[in-house]
C-alpha cells in the first residue's frame, strides 16, 4: 500500500527523471527542476513546473521519510533525507532553514536531487579506455605558476585550481569572490555553504545552504553537510569563511574531486592564511601534523591576499 501511494505522489517528478535520456534531476527551489542529459556537452537543463511548490515538495520528503522510515524534522530535528526510490533512483532532499535560494525562502527552502537508474549500457571504451591508447587527461591543471600575478589568477579560476581569498575586516573579501563567480562557465551547477546569505551567485543552477553559528536549532551540522554537497553534484563549491567549525569539512570537500573550490579567511599575508587554516582544522582534528598539513595546502590552494589602507583596497599577493 505504500509503494502505491509513494508512486502516485511521485508522478509529476517521474516525467522528469523516468525518461532514459536522463541522468539526474534537481530541484533548488520550488517550481523549477533542472535536468541533467546522458552525453550533453551542456549538461544542465531547465524546466519550470508550476505543480511542484514547495508544498508538494515538503510533503513528498515528509512520506519518503516515514515509508523509508527516516528521521525528518527540518525545525528540530535532521532536515535531509536519503532514500532508493523504486527503479532505483537516489533520492537526496533538505528543506528548511538550512536552505535560502533568495529572499523569498523566509522561512526556510527545499532542494532535492534524483539520480541513478537509467544508467545507459557502457564498457571501457566509454571511459576512453582502449588497448595501445594513452589514458586521457581530463581538465589539466597548469604545473607552472606564471610570473604575472593576474595570469596565476585568471588560470586557477579556468582550471579549477582550489582559491583562498585572504584578507583582513573590510578588505573586501567577499566583494572579491563575488566578482571571481561573474568569471565561472555560467551554465555550472554552484552550491554555496554559508553561516549567513552574503554570497551573490549569478549562475541560475545554485543551492544555498546556511549553518548559522547562533540560530542553528536542528541537528544538521558540518559534517552532514559534507554528505550532502557530493550527492548534490555541484560543479562550484563556495565554503563561505573558514572558522574552527568548519575548517576540516571544507578541507575534506577540497578532497571530494571537485573542481573550482573557492572559500576566504582572515589572514595578513599568504603564508599566515595557510597557517590559520591548519590550526582551524587542527582545533577538531589534532591528529594532523600541522608542518605537513600546510605544505599540502601549498601544493593544492591558491592564495589571493587583500589588504586596504583607508579606502584603498589591493591585491597584494597571488600564489
Amino acid at each position: 500500500m505504500s509503494s502505491i501511494v509513494l508512486e502516485s505522489l511521485l508522478k509529476p517528478l517521474a516525467e522528469f527523471y523516468s525518461p532514459s535520456f536522463v541522468e539526474e534531476i534537481a530541484i533548488n527551489h520550488a517550481g523549477q527542476v533542472w535536468l541533467r542529459v546522458h552525453g550533453a556537452r551542456v549538461p544542465w537543463v531547465a524546466y519550470n513546473a508550476e505543480i511542484l511548490s514547495k508544498q508538494y515538495l515538503v510533503d513528498l520528503i515528509h512520506t519518503v521519510a516515514n515509508i523509508y522510515e527516516r528521521p525528518f524534522d527540518p525545525i528540530h530535528g535532521m532536515p535531509v533525507v536519503y532514500a532508493t526510490l523504486p527503479g532505483n533512483h537516489r533520492f537526496t532532499a533538505i528543506a528548511g532553514p538550512n536552505v535560502q535560494y533568495d529572499e523569498n525562502d523566509v522561512t526556510g527552502g527545499v532542494a532535492l536531487n534524483i539520480r541513478g537508474g537509467n544508467a545507459p549500457e557502457i564498457d571501457f571504451s566509454t571511459y576512453h579506455l582502449k588497448r595501445g591508447q594513452k589514458l586521457m587527461t581530463v581538465k589539466p591543471r597548469g604545473k607552472t605558476r606564471p610570473d604575472d600575478p593576474y595570469d596565476r589568477l585568471m588560470g586557477a579560476i579556468n582550471d579549477g585550481s582550489p582559491i583562498i581569498i585572504s584578507g583582513a575586516t573590510s578588505t573586501g573579501k567577499t566583494t572579491f569572490l563575488n566578482h571571481m563567480l561573474t568569471l565561472i562557465d555560467q551554465n555550472s551547477r554552484v552550491i554555496t555553504v554559508e553561516d549567513a546569505r552574503e554570497i551573490n551567485v549569478p549562475q541560475a543552477n545554485r543551492v544555498h545552504f546556511v549553518l548559522s553559528r547562533t540560530e542553528q536549532t536542528n541537528d544538521f551540522n558540518y559534517a552532514r553537510l559534507l554528505d550532502l554537497v557530493v550527492r548534490m553534484t555541484p560543479d562550484v563549491i563556495i565554503g563561505g569563511e573558514i572558522s574552527t567549525d568548519n575548517a576540516s569539512v571544507l578541507w575534506e570537500m577540497l578532497g571530494t574531486g571537485h573542481d573550482h573550490f573557492y572559500t576566504t579567511i582572515h589572514a595578513e599575508s599568504a603564508d599566515a592564511a595557510y597557517a590559520a587554516f591548519a590550526d582551524r582544522i587542527l582545533h577538531t582534528q589534532p591528529a594532523y601534523d600541522r608542518s605537513e598539513l600546510i605544505a599540502e595546502m601549498k601544493k593544492k590552494i591558491r592564495v589571493v591576499q587583500l589588504a586596504r589602507d583607508g579606502s584603498l583596497r589591493a591585491v597584494t599577493e597571488v600564489v
